[in-house]
């Protein structure tokens, strides 16, 4: 085999990627894994996992140069002192927003699963059939049946914490020990309970950490998770999906490779191989394969698509339909509430828990029945405050020693709301504009619309009254003004949807290209609904199925 011929190709490295590395590679496939950005080592490359606030000029806050310089990352908590490296730069890799969009990314080895919030959550019918019982869009071309073999594969090896609840509306994992509920959240689950007749549930949320040892993970409580986690409590390429594929010695990690695009043979219908240009020498590489993954996450691997095979279809490969770049999806959010809960005062919590409550969608499900469609969760959780000095006491020796005391309890809640799948909610290429190494960049045309502005509505109120039912007191509710636009989740959906049908699909339910059935789409791109729970869980078990259907096809020459 030559120096630039594989058996597969990855492209991108975040929690997709790295789940498409280990399968193939497992399978026995020579594998290349490529990322556009710097490469990150476990333990040895998270420089801040064991530094504190006080270790830092501005404490670990945003500077106002820092302001200045990243419009985007200024929007929100990406913006800080302590590991600003890990997400996208603003000026080197710019987009144009016709509308706004908050799109915060991470260029590097580990992509965002070194990031994100490690919610994980099954999908029931319940969600995948919504779109054909309403009429929106088109019907997922899959069923809970199809998919729950795979969360269950996948979940064995990522570690999943949480508690079985036995919920129609949210599958069971196989779960390791859930992390324990505190005792004011423990009583409010009660309280919800019969209040609502057990239609509204306040549960632990279902997070990817390992709660036992776990192949020499456990997580240790520290809660500082997107620093990077020395000890591999939680999962993410570097400490799960990328060792084992390391070890199987069929991988080669390349990092610093900006795909350019698929390389495509008209005549036998297949994609060849991949151009890339190597980020810190800007020199161009071709590297071939006979099955390429494209996880390079939901706007960026339609960006690849768009700019692959445009002698043939001028809006790229994947574009025959005319959904490609379309159906954008992500959850809105920036509504919540919070009180001060009484009493509890002889209680106190131990350690620093990473994860919180979850309380599962009810609105439009049991009988209820809104002016809008779909629905919202919430995630939160109830912390005990530090003391608040009396007025005067701010500076000395009775200031410390007030602080040194914990205060009342609060209790608060999050929405996160479904976003429907809008055909002009789109990215476009923008020719006119270059990034960092000269490539034309996205334009991004997506907007929240009538129907999620009502569920808006519900969100903020439900959680308010949910609070003051609960006997929270002072209950305050929240909506940030700047909140109302996609993207600010980071759970990017949709661009090259699924489908059973070439007409109106980019991919078939094995997510591969109709066009090119030797590519496949496993990141956010394939969603053709995004339901209202975090995606990242579902993206992991289409990748598995994907790469396992890929390596049968490859042995029967079908690729």
């Amino acid at each position: 085999m030559a120096h630039n011929e594989y058996d597969a190709i990855v492209i991108g490295s975040g929690i997709s990627g790295g789940v498409a590395a280990k399968e193939l590679t497992e399978k026995g496939l020579k594998t290349l894994l490529l990322e556009r950005g710097m490469n990150i080592e476990h333990i040895k490359d998270y420089t801040e996992a064991n530094k504190e606030a006080w270790d830092y000029p501005h404490r670990g806050d945003r500077t106002q140069q820092m302001i200045k310089d990243y419009p985007v990352l200024r929007r929100k908590y990406p913006l800080n002192e302590r590991n600003l490296s890990w997400w996208a730069s603003d000026k080197d890799s710019p987009y144009t927003e016709v509308k706004r969009f908050d799109w915060f990314r991470g260029y590097h080895v580990g992509g965002r699963s070194l990031l994100w919030g490690r919610q994980t959550y099954r999908w029931s019918d319940m969600y995948f059939e919504e779109n054909a019982r309403q009429g929106i869009a088109i019907d997922w071309p899959v069923r809970y049946k199809d998919i729950e073999p795979w969360y269950d594969y996948v979940e064995r090896f990522a570690g999943i914490s949480g508690s079985k609840e036995g919920l129609p509306e949210l599958p069971d994992s196989q779960f390791l020990p859930p992390m324990e509920i505190n005792c004011v959240e423990k009583d409010l689950a009660q309280r919800i309970k019969k209040l609502f007749d057990g239609r509204r549930k306040i549960i632990i949320g279902r997070c990817a950490h390992a709660t036992v040892p776990m192949e020499g993970r456990q997580c240790q409580f520290r809660n500082k998770c997107w620093f990077g986690c020395p000890f591999g409590g939680y999962f993410s390429t570097q400490s799960v999906t990328l060792p084992a594929a390391m070890k199987t010695g069929n991988l080669t990690l390349r990092p610093w490779s900006i795909v350019t695009r698929l390389l495509f043979d008209k005549d036998n219908k297949r994609a060849t191989g991949v151009e890339v240009l190597d980020a810190e020498t800007m020199q161009t590489y071709v590297y071939k394969a006979k099955v390429i993954f494209l996880n390079a996450s939901t706007l960026n691997s339609a960006w690849i698509l768009m700019n692959s095979a445009t002698d043939i279809w001028p809006g790229g490969l994947g574009s025959s339909s005319g959904e490609l770049g379309h159906n954008v999806m992500d959850h809105h959010q920036g509504l919540s509430a919070s009180g001060r809960v009484e009493g509890y005062l002889d209680k106190y919590v131990y350690g620093r828990r990473a994860n919180g409550i979850y309380i599962p969608r009810f609105r439009n499900f049991f009988g209820d029945k809104r002016d809008y469609l779909r629905g919202f969760g919430y995630q939160g959780g109830a912390a005990r405050s530090r003391g608040v000095p009396d007025s005067g006491c701010y500076i000395g020796t009775g200031f410390k020693e007030v602080m040194s005391e914990p205060g009342a309890w609060t209790f608060s809640l999050d929405a996160f709301g479904e976003i429907l799948p809008y055909h002009d909610n789109k990215i476009t290429l923008d020719k006119t504009r270059k990034d960092k190494w000269g490539l034309n960049i996205l334009a991004m045309d997506c907007e929240l619309k009538e129907n999620e502005r009502k569920m808006r509505v519900d969100m903020l109120n439900d959680a308010k009254e949910m609070l003051a039912a609960l006997g929270v007191k002072d209950v305050e509710g929240v909506d940030d003004n700047d909140s109302p636009y996609p993207g600010r989740s980071i759970h990017e959906m949709g661009t090259a949807r699924m489908g059973a049908d070439p007409g109106s699909s980019v991919l078939n339910k094995w997510n591969q290209v109709w066009d090119a059935p030797n590519v496949f789409v496993t990141d956010g791109s394939f969603m053709v609904s995004s339901a209202c729970q975090n995606p990242s869980l579902t993206y992991m078990a289409f990748t598995a199925r994907a790469a396992d259907y890929a390596v049968e096809e490859l042995k029967k020459r079908n690729l």
